[in-house]
């Protein structure tokens, strides 16, 4: 292990190494020299770049493929370096058994840098397929490459460039005794490749392995987590796929402001977000999928608040010790949109009070507050605070502005959402520090009329199926 190792998890069944301290540390040690500087926009549209390395055969195509099946509701795209070999010249054709193919000069990391620089930007790509008989490219047709959340970037020196190994978010390196890979070599080469084994054994001494050791083996110390015996440890995969799925669940904005909580994606929750963005769904659908995800939010939200331990008998006569939930609490909506949110929120609390906030928007930064209605013991209660969209934060700050004035105390305030630009989750974190935001979704932005984007269109419009020049009409009382 190099010098940044400061845990093993030594001997242990899984026997899975970690040269941080711990998964967490991944992310932060990969956001220091070799990382590059980014903003937290920018961040979110990055896909997270996996890097698997680790001797020939030693397995990291199993464990590549055992992570795609795990994050099998991801868009996982995987890059091979074996594609990016150079195209050999007629001298180097001619003494092809000379050649080291494992050996960093071998690759095109130019060409490799490019592409991933531009899966990187959320940018299609055509990716290579390697003739490995006749050694060049473009005998077959290139691989076409999309958009993706997860890039796993696989080979035998992937860790050796330093500028390949500023764009991992992971490195995972695959450790497998020598004479395994050797084994695994001879049966790939004489069964599958139809090679003499003198052949496979003459090229193992001359070039596979003190490649290995001049090469490959020295760039393990860049490796976050070290996998020994490759895709039979079960056990160290499913580690590593649970920090990926916590990572890809966590938006870079709640790593600068640690009262945002993004809740978990899922194919679910992603099968719901396309069906109330697409402008085709239906009243009915749109309602429906809303409602569903609305609940999330607002169960989640709840998640936040205070509990107090209580015990309770079972009717087998056995002590449970479980938790009460929070006695003092009330919604407020920001109307309109905001009601669109209260059958969620009565349904997971029977009885509790709903107060509503009326404010008028012209343009962008002009709010006046119109019509408040909130319980007078509002300052001795938790307020979850409802908006199911967040875009310029300015009708935020108001709403969050006049339950202060009622007594709120900031830190008793959960705003709730459906989906939250950067623009408005900036504003309302910078202005009420103490104040938690739950989303199910976090935007790209917002365009020059300051919509939401991608965003959903009116929400309240499309929920409560009325036009935009229809008047709203205050509650009565």
């Amino acid at each position: 292990m190099g010098t940044k190792s400061a845990v093993d998890l030594m001997e242990s069944s899984s026997e899975v190494h970690f040269s941080g301290v711990y998964m967490d540390g991944i992310d932060q040690r990969n956001a220091g020299t070799e990382q590059p500087t980014t903003s937290a926009t920018d961040m979110n549209k990055q896909p997270f770049v996996i890097g698997v390395a680790g001797g020939a055969a030693s397995g990291k195509t199993s464990v590549c493929d055992m992570i795609i099946q795990q994050l099998h509701d991801q868009r996982v795209v995987l890059v091979n370096q074996d594609s990016f070999y150079h195209n050999l010249s007629e001298a180097e054709l001619i003494r092809v058994q000379d050649y080291n193919f494992d050996h960093p000069e071998a690759f095109d990391t130019e060409h490799l840098l490019r592409v991933m620089d531009k899966l990187k930007r959320g940018q299609a790509v055509d990716i290579p397929k390697y003739d490995f008989k006749g050694y060049k490219s473009g005998v077959f047709p290139a691989r076409r490459v999309n958009l993706a959340d997860v890039i796993i970037l696989e080979g035998i020196l992937v860790f050796h460039d330093p500028r390949v190994r500023a764009l991992m978010n992971m490195k995972i390196f695959v450790d497998t005794d020598a004479d395994i890979r050797l084994a695994r070599r001879i049966k790939r080469d004489t069964a599958d490749n139809a090679r003499d084994i003198g052949a496979v054994l003459d090229q193992y001494s001359k070039f596979v392995k003190p490649a290995f050791d001049d090469f490959i083996l020295p760039t393990k110390k860049y490796a976050d987590i070290i996998i020994p015996r490759g895709g039979d440890n079960h056990v160290a995969i499913d580690l590593i796929v649970q920090h990926i799925r916590m990572k890809l669940g966590q938006h870079d904005l709640c790593k600068i402001y640690p009262s945002l909580y993004v809740i978990q994606s899922t194919f679910q929750i992603r099968g719901m977000h396309t069906l109330i963005r697409d402008s085709q769904t239906t009243k009915h659908d749109f309602v429906f999928y809303s409602d569903r995800l609305i609940r999330l939010v607002v169960e989640h939200g709840l998640g936040h608040l205070p509990f107090t331990e209580k015990q309770v008998i079972t009717p087998t006569g056995s002590v449970y010790s479980g938790v009460d939930f929070c006695k003092r609490l009330c919604g407020v909506s920001i109307i309109r949109s905001g009601e669109s949110m209260e059958n969620a929120l009565r349904a997971c609390c029977k009885g509790i009070k709903i107060g509503k906030i009326l404010i008028h928007r012209e343009g962008d930064n002009g709010q006046q507050l119109i019509y408040e209605k909130l319980p007078k013991d509002i300052s001795d209660r938790h307020v979850l605070l409802l908006d199911p969209i967040l875009g310029t934060g300015n009708s935020a700050v108001q709403a969050i502005s006049l339950l202060l004035k009622k007594g709120v105390p900031e830190f008793n305030i959960i705003f709730l959402n459906l989906i939250s630009a950067p623009q408005g989750v900036h504003v309302v974190c910078k202005s009420f520090p103490k104040i938690k935001i739950v989303t199910s979704d976090i935007e790209i932005g917002l365009n020059e009329d300051f919509r939401v984007i991608p965003g959903m269109g009116e929400f309240g419009d499309r929920y409560f199926g009325t036009d935009d020049d229809q008047q709203v009409l205050l509650p009565s009382h």
